[in-house]
């Protein structure tokens, strides 16, 4: 708010007081107070108004320059709100690439854990790849085709020689040579699980096989041996049985 100096207003009284002065001369004393008093009222008036003018063009002054700063930080506010939107939508898009990853990545993991499997009775921990290999594999030999089955066996134990699948794998590939009517083949294969594989439970199955190949291929002698070797190693297991009862028809 702006307000008269005292200089100024003394200023106007002067100059409203100087004709006063100039007929002094013409007025007593009394009148020349009136007169003064009379002055002195007007300068204050005068100056109230002049006080009241400048004040109001002030205020508007000040009310403008405000609701100019104020639309500026409105502005600012919106960038500022627009700038946050943007960030936030990147930081949503970031979260969601992030939890895709995780997911992708626990997938993929998952495929190359080892897993826990039972197999002929026992726990053991397994690769995801190596059982599919097995099953795909052995699917084959169900479905009758031996020769696909032979093929996908013998890669499998090339692969997998110490899975916990390898020794069924190399016992049904003994009999796969087996079904194909390979019965050196067979009695190959069926050796390595007694030999490499000897405390798998495949293992006796696998002799029987042995003593059945040498049968066909007519080597009486060998087979005698191979069934008389199953009873004196597994005596107590199911081909064990199978083998006595052969070798009393041997007799």
């Amino acid at each position: 708010m702006i307000k008269l100096s005292p200089s100024r207003l003394a200023c106007l009284f002067l100059a409203a007081w100087m004709p006063l002065q100039a007929s002094a001369g013409l007025l007593d004393d009394e009148e020349a107070r009136r007169a003064i008093l009379d002055l002195r009222t007007k300068v204050d008036t005068i100056a109230r108004e002049l006080n009241g003018r400048v004040d109001t063009k002030a205020d508007k002054s000040v009310t403008i320059d405000m609701l100019n700063q104020h639309e500026q930080t409105m502005q600012e506010l919106s960038r500022l709100r627009g700038q946050i939107e943007v960030l936030a939508n990147e930081v949503a898009k970031a979260q969601n690439s992030q939890r895709q990853l995780y997911t992708d990545l626990d997938a993929r993991l998952k495929k190359v854990e080892p897993r826990q499997e039972t197999i002929d009775g026992q726990t053991a921990e397994v690769l995801p790849t190596e059982k599919t290999a097995y099953e795909a594999a052995t699917a084959l030999f169900q479905s009758g085709d031996y020769k696909g089955a032979a093929g996908a066996l013998q890669e499998f134990v090339r692969r997998y020689p110490e899975s916990p699948y390898a020794s069924n794998a190399q016992y049904w590939l003994g009999n796969t040579y087996y079904a194909l009517g390979d019965y050196k083949k067979a009695i190959a294969a069926q050796e390595v699980v007694t030999s490499t594989y000897n405390s798998s439970p495949k293992a006796p199955d696998a002799m029987l096989n042995i003593a059945s190949s040498y049968a066909l291929l007519k080597d009486n002698k060998n087979a005698k041996k191979s069934l008389q070797q199953l009873v004196s190693k597994y005596p107590s297991s199911s081909a064990a049985q199978t083998a006595r009862d052969r070798l009393t028809s041997l007799k």
